[in-house]
This record gives structure tokens, sequence and C-alpha cells, in this order.
């Protein structure tokens, strides 16, 4: 018998994905490494990456900056009362825990955790940064040990089977039966450890599915890119958010600054960030996101769990998860839309909501959209229960869809642009924390 389990974001429907026996288990996952990028503005002392370290982890950092600023600091500048005092002004420096003691990194280093922790990236300042700019920071992050976490499912690990060679292929019209028989399984496996590696890097800071988001303040004016979350589960990789240096026309710019800037629950309680504008007809919306592989969420809850089972009966993968009610000039969305990997949607995804403004530029239908990244689950702090866990970096998931509809080919220019009264620290409905620099990611589509 198969169980099937679904939580909504925002609410604590329990229907279930996972074709397995609904008791708990323990599996390992080893992996390699994990990638991340950041940008870290040297305006803000310190940056929550939202990354969770483990203990042995290795992290590899490389530090370099296209402005005035150098990762490795500033020869000259005054270094009384710096955070790490025998590292220059201005250098790169982080903390491996959030009361940690700061260390050095400049432009390069590798440091390994010696306990869990949790990674803060900052500029050794005291006060005014010696310059104004921003880094980016790549870091590597090699697991010490293979972690070991409960995850709903028996064991997922199967082993890799030598190919067969040309005698073997022919040799038995049973076996190549029974193979294809396999190959299903095999498929569902090789989805289900992928989803639980997805599950792993958002709940607990490790797997193979980590979330590299763009974070810290930026002057007004900047067109300074940001980069992006982890690639969304397509086919291809994102390639690097081409951003217009333009700057955007005035009436575009004030009917911006009068959108509310936080989207709130049915009881007020404020929430996501308002981070990202789509300019275009409801047709070249929905042509777009189509193009860019969004799918709509399934709205109905009852009819979603039928259509996952009859999904699942028909091996098909379900990725339309509903998603809650959030509330925009006061009604609920319009759309939500979500991109996911199978069996993981349960845990992780990118999913946005949208609203019409209501407002039109150069007779052009204007959409406020919210968009945040799924990576595991947290206490609902309203009522105690079960709801989803984003990537705090919230900016990762707004050039995540500027990186789609870019690839799409039905954006006509994006745009930053950073309001008179930004956003950029706050919770969401729930009471996950969040961080941002503030911009939002304006997109004509074409």
């Amino acid at each position: 018998m198969k169980s099937f389990s679904l939580l909504v974001c925002g609410s604590t429907l329990l229907v279930g994905l996972f074709a397995v026996p609904a008791t708990a288990a323990q599996f390992q996952v080893a992996t390699a490494g994990r990638d991340y990028s950041f940008t870290i503005s040297t305006g803000q002392p310190w940056t929550d990456t939202g990354l969770d370290l483990q203990t042995g982890d290795v992290l590899q950092f490389h530090a370099t900056s296209s402005e005035s600023c150098d990762p490795a600091g500033v020869t000259g500048a005054a270094g009384a009362g710096l955070p790490v005092v025998s590292a220059p002004a201005g250098a790169l420096i982080a903390r491996l825990q959030a009361d940690g003691v700061p260390v050095l990194i400049g432009s390069g280093k590798q440091v390994k955790a010696e306990e869990p922790g949790h990674l803060f990236l900052g500029v050794n300042a005291s006060g005014a940064p010696p310059c104004s700019g921003s880094f980016v920071v790549k870091i590597h992050i090699a697991t010490g040990a293979t972690p070991t976490a409960p995850v709903v499912g028996s064991s997922l690990n199967s082993s890799s089977q030598p190919a067969a060679s040309s005698s073997t292929a022919s040799a038995s019209p049973v076996a190549s039966t029974e193979a294809q028989k396999a190959a299903p399984a095999q498929d569902v496996k090789s989805k289900l450890t992928s989803a639980a590696q997805v599950f792993l890097a958002g709940q607990f800071g490790t797997g193979a599915t980590p979330s590299a988001a763009s974070s810290a303040a930026v002057p007004a004016g900047s067109d300074a890119v940001s980069p992006a979350s982890a690639p969304a589960p397509s086919a291809s990789t994102p390639v690097a958010l081409k951003v217009s240096s333009a700057k955007l026309d005035s009436a575009l710019e004030k009917d911006i600054d009068g959108l509310p800037r936080r989207v709130n629950d049915e009881f007020q309680n404020q929430g996501d960030m308002v981070n990202f504008v789509l300019v275009g007809s409801e047709q070249q919306v929905k042509d777009a996101l189509d193009a860019a592989s969004w799918r709509i969420a399934d709205t109905d809850n009852k009819e979603a769990v039928l259509k996952a089972v009859l999904e699942t009966y028909q091996k098909k993968d379900y990725l339309q998860m509903p998603m809650s009610t959030l509330y925009l000039f006061g009604r609920k969305q319009d759309y939500g839309y979500e991109l996911a990997q199978a069996y993981s949607v349960v845990a992780s995804r990118h999913h946005f909501r949208i609203w019409k403004a209501p407002v039109t530029w150069n007779g052009q239908t204007m959409w406020a959209g919210a968009g945040t990244h799924d990576i595991g689950f947290e206490k609902d702090q309203r009522n105690g229960k079960v709801t989803h866990k984003i990537d705090p970096a919230v900016d990762g998931e707004r050039d995540n869809i500027g990186q789609t509809l870019q690839a799409s080919g039905k954006a006509k220019s994006l745009s930053y642009y950073l309001p008179p009264d930004p956003v950029q620290g706050a919770k969401n409905a729930t009471g996950g924390g969040y961080h941002s620099d503030g911009r939002i990611l304006v997109v004509v589509l074409q």
C-alpha cells in the first residue's frame, strides 16, 4: 500500500507523495561537496548566509571584487576597534557561530568547522567601511562526515551496477525484460535519493542541492548583479542574470513606489516581501511562465490529493502541490506558480505568488510578485504546527525567477530597482526570518 503525504506551504495538510512505507528510517547521503556563491556588501557589518555547518565541514573560500574594494583589505585604512585586529580594514571576515570569534578570510582561505555552527560573512570594519562596494564570495564545503538524518521511508541507497557487456546484453531476453521491469523502481529510487539530498540541504545544511543566495544591502541606484539561488530543477543550468543598467522610467518607478512592500496572511500578519514585478498582459505572463517551465499550483486541497494519488499510480511526477493563500491589495493571490523536483516538492520547491496591481504602466498590466524558496520544514510560530522553511536569503529566489524568464526568451528587459523604503530584514507570516538587499526585480515581458 502506498502512502501519500503533502504539506501545503503555510498550513499543515499532510497527505504524502512518497511511494514508500510511512515508517521512520535512517539513511546516509554522501556528497563530494557543495558550492555556494554570495554577494556581500561592505555597507553592513555582518550577513547571515543561511548556511548551517556540521562538525568536520571544510570550507574553501574564494573572494573577488570588480569594484575598488579588495577582500584582502585596504592598506593604510584606520584600524582602531576592528573585529579582527590583526587584519587589514575592509577585509572579508567570517564567523562560524552566531557569537563566534571572527576570522580573516581575505581573498581566499580554507577553514574547518570544529563544531556545529552557522556561517556569517562580514567586513572588517568599525563604523563606516573604508570603501563602498561588494565582494563576490564563492564557497566550496566538503562534508567531513557522512550525515545521518531521519526521513520518512526505507533505505534510499542503491548500489551502482557495472555496465553489461555485449555478450550479456544479447544473451537472455528474459534478463532484458526483468531489467526493463526494474527500471521504474530504480528511477523512483533515484528520485527519492535526490529528494532526500534536497531535504537534507535545506533542513540540516547538508546534501547535494543547496541554495546559494545573494544578500546584503546595496545603495540606491546600484546596478550590481546579485547571484541566483541554486539552479532551478530543469534540464539546464541557469545562465548569469543580465540586468539593464539603464534607469527605469520615472512613471514606472512611481508606480512601484506605491506598491505594498509585503504581503500578509488572513490574520493580517505581515510576511514575504514583494521582490519582483512583471509588466505584461495576463496572456503574456502565462505564456512566459509556461515557456520557463513554471507550473500553476493546484488550488483545491482535496483535488490535489486525488491528483497526487492518480499521477503516482500512473507513474507520473506530481509537481503542482497547493500553496497557502496570502493577500496583497486586500485580496488573495491571482496565481501561484512553482518549480520543483519530483518527490522533493514536499520539502523543497521554488515558488511565488503574483497579484494584478491596481495600476498600469504605458497601458500595460503590472503584476506584483513575492517569491521564496522552500528548503525544508520548521515550526509555525502562529500555532506550533509544521510549515515550510524558506531560504532566508530571499534574493536568490528573486534572481532565479529572473533567470528562468530570461532563458525562456520571453523577457524584453530586466532591471533592479531599489525603492525608498526597502525591506532588508523581516519575518514571514509563520515566523521564519529572511534578509534581502531590498531591490525589486522588474521584468518587462514581450
